[in-house]
């Protein structure tokens, strides 16, 4: 996680994230699962079945980093393709029982969590340190609750997962464009590369725009707004 913005306790945080998107989800109705999230070519429904199937993957790792038995979050990218639009399918209930299931699965995992080892997340594929998945989980929850489209938005984002947010895409837009990001309301600064011409918001808007999701509509720009591709991670050196 960065060291600069980072919550006190990131599983706590994970956990009291997941209880806010449990509540959320808890209140849904056939009809708003069925409409489009924020998200292009996804409905709630596929947002629902990829956040579960992500905390079904992550405690099954997890387990087997505990265990001794080494299993990957996802079999392959297009085992977990397959699964998300299989699960979009099921009813309401059928995925908020899920849901509930694989969150008190992952947060039992979390709870138990050793400080040290690491997981793939497909085999061969990507190596994740447990630092690495307790943050990984942190902006699935937060970012895919928002990307409902309901009335949780990046406006009710904790600050300190705002400016985690908001630090980490900057950094991985570093290489697209350069600026000077002002978070007018918790009073941080952060550049976008080697920065440069200013860029004013909150830290969620910030945040939700640099990951790709809003139009910046809500941010003052000195020279306006770069346009801005899709949200890729960049690979910090270490």
């Amino acid at each position: 996680m960065s060291e600069q913005a980072t919550a006190d306790n990131p599983i706590t945080a994970v956990l009291e994230a997941t209880q806010r998107y449990l509540t959320t989800v808890a209140g849904l109705t056939e009809e708003q699962l069925r409409e489009p999230s924020v998200l292009p070519g996804w409905t709630r429904a596929h947002v629902v079945a990829h956040v579960a199937l992500n905390a079904h993957g992550f405690a099954g790792a997890l387990r087997g980093l505990r265990t001794g038995t080494p299993t990957p979050v996802y079999a392959s990218d297009e085992q977990r393709d397959a699964d998300i639009e299989s699960y979009a399918a099921a009813s309401l209930e059928q995925l908020q029982a899920f849901t509930q299931m694989q969150c008190l699965r992952i947060a039992g995992e979390l709870n138990m969590l050793k400080a040290v080892g690491s997981v793939e997340r497909t085999p061969g594929g990507t190596v994740l340190s447990v630092v690495d998945v307790v943050e990984l989980r942190w902006r699935e929850v937060e970012i895919h609750h928002a990307d409902l489209g309901l009335d949780y938005s990046p406006a009710d984002w904790p600050a300190t997962f705002a400016a985690y947010l908001v630090e980490e895409a900057a950094w991985d837009r570093g290489e697209e464009f350069t600026a000077t990001l002002h978070a007018q309301d918790i009073g941080k600064t952060f550049r976008v590369g080697a920065g440069g011409h200013g860029i004013a918001g909150t830290a969620g808007a910030l945040a939700w725009w640099l990951v790709g999701r809003g139009t910046g509509d809500d941010l003052v720009a000195i020279r306006g707004l770069p346009t801005l591709g899709p949200w890729k991670r960049r690979t910090r050196v270490q």
